[in-house]
């Protein structure tokens, strides 16, 4: 039997945790290895070091710390923004008329518009203290590119982004913030790189998708002397440093004296969702509080509701390690859906493990129903909220009118991971009538899966 691990939120004078919660150390059983691509054998810190700065490599392979201290330097960055306030939804209770009490974690109180920062500011931290010229990355709707274009900017660091083609074209705007920061954007796929060169080959004319640009970011990373690669969602090393979403939320509510009965957040490759249950994961692995923990995920990339448990490659032209997760395959391109930070064909490992566990539930929900959630959320609540975010809104409203049938007093908590002000384009096709749902076949699924790589 696992030795139980001392649980305290400790925080500073501000109310900001002065640690990260390693969600990984309360598993009982832990998530399979990263695999090399080459050897297929368990990649080593310094494998891992040869992609990402050395201390990003060394959290990224720690699965028994519980907690991690947040360097100070990273601390004074997040006053500017943090502690992002929870709110209690109280217009939104009103109107659906239910006895559930709803609550939100807003982390769009920043000028990237969403959580991304939360881990872009260490990854630059730890990129700056190891002497490094610049990083690399992918942005799939903008929001991870613009965060750490932003903690590039802070660092003085140069900032390389590779941005999926379809959101590149569909949110011009998000693209120039990041140039306002000093980041070089590049749509994905793209001419400058052998892998882009050869996906553009295989599919002529296609908007993309997060797998396409990691593998061009990793490309360019490794072509670069100074130069490392660094990861917006997906790695342990990044659903670490969200995890101060999560302990934020717990410590708010527990002054409230509220429990939280259903947790909810968005699903693409698992950093919001990851970092929010983070801490009442921990407390439920401990066997001292019991949660509903639910991701929803677009329906056009259904990962968990029809992907398949399994090691595959983290990207379209897999250069990078395999990981144990649930996946559409690697070489799978989503339909060009609006929520371009949930257009990744697999989970972080360290979800995946918790959902085939039976620790979480997972939910598809189209578009044009996502689109009518946030429509209806900004006109009640008064906040305009991302895609992304919206699929967690969706469910949350579902789950309130589920309260509201069988009469039981629930407290509903979800991820408001950002605002949808660039997102402008896709509220206009939804408002003009234009918005199309796509749900792949299970031809294309099992035509993708096929593909998977074979241990």
């Amino acid at each position: 039997m696992q030795k139980e691990i001392p649980y305290k939120i400790y925080l500073d004078e501000t109310e900001l945790p002065r640690e990260w919660l390693n969600l990984r150390a309360f598993m009982h059983e832990k998530p399979a290895p990263l695999l090399h691509p080459q050897t297929r054998r368990p990649m080593t810190k310094d494998e891992l070091a040869e992609i990402f700065c050395d201390e990003l490599a060394k959290q990224e392979a720690d699965d028994t710390s519980p907690f991690i201290p947040i360097p100070q330097a990273v601390r004074d960055f997040y006053k500017m923004y943090r502690p992002a306030p929870l709110i209690r939804a109280y217009c939104l209770e009103k109107e659906l008329n239910t006895p559930a009490k709803i609550y939100y974690k807003f982390e769009g109180n920043n000028t990237s518009g969403s959580h991304k920062l939360n881990s872009a500011i260490p990854q630059a931290y730890y990129a700056k203290a190891q002497g490094l010229k610049g990083v690399t990355t992918e942005t799939g709707a903008g929001q991870w590119g613009t965060a750490l274009a932003m903690a590039c900017a802070y660092f003085k660091l140069d900032c390389k982004v590779f941005m999926v083609k379809v959101s590149y074209e569909q949110k011009p705007f998000r693209r120039e913030v990041m140039r306002t920061y000093g980041a070089t954007v590049t749509p994905s796929p793209s001419v400058t790189t052998a892998v882009g060169r050869e996906i553009l080959d295989r599919f002529p004319g296609t908007g993309g998708s997060l797998g396409c640009a990691i593998s061009e970011a990793v490309e360019t990373a490794r072509s670069l002397d100074g130069y490392r690669y660094e990861l917006g969602s997906v790695l342990n090393q990044v659903l670490l440093h969200q995890s101060v979403i999560g302990l934020e939320s717990k410590t708010a509510l527990d002054k409230y004296g509220e429990k939280a009965d259903i947790i909810i957040g968005c699903a693409g490759g698992g950093s919001n969702l990851g970092g929010l249950i983070a801490p009442f994961m921990a407390q439920q692995l401990e066997g001292k509080a019991k949660y509903r923990f639910i991701a929803v995920e677009p329906a056009s990339c259904p990962t968990l509701t029809r992907g398949k448990y399994a090691y595959d490659y983290c990207d379209t032209g897999k250069v990078c390690p395999l990981s144990k997760m649930y996946t559409l395959g690697s070489g799978f391109i989503p339909s060009a859906s609006h929520a371009g930070g949930l257009r990744y064909h697999g989970l972080t490992s360290t979800l995946s493990a918790l959902y085939n566990q039976g620790l979480m539930e997972a939910r598809a929900v189209k578009q044009t129903e996502v689109f009518s959630a946030a429509e209806y959320f900004a006109r009640v609540e008064g906040i305009l909220p991302a895609p992304e975010s919206a699929h967690a809104i969706r469910v949350a409203i579902d789950e309130a009118l589920e309260c509201k049938r069988t009469g039981e007093r629930k407290t509903i908590l979800f991820g408001l991971t950002g605002t949808g002000y660039f997102d402008m384009y896709a509220y206009e096709k939804f408002h003009d009538g234009k918005m199309q749902d796509f749900s792949p076949t299970d031809e294309e699924l099992k035509a993708s899966l096929a593909q998977l790589p074979k241990l």
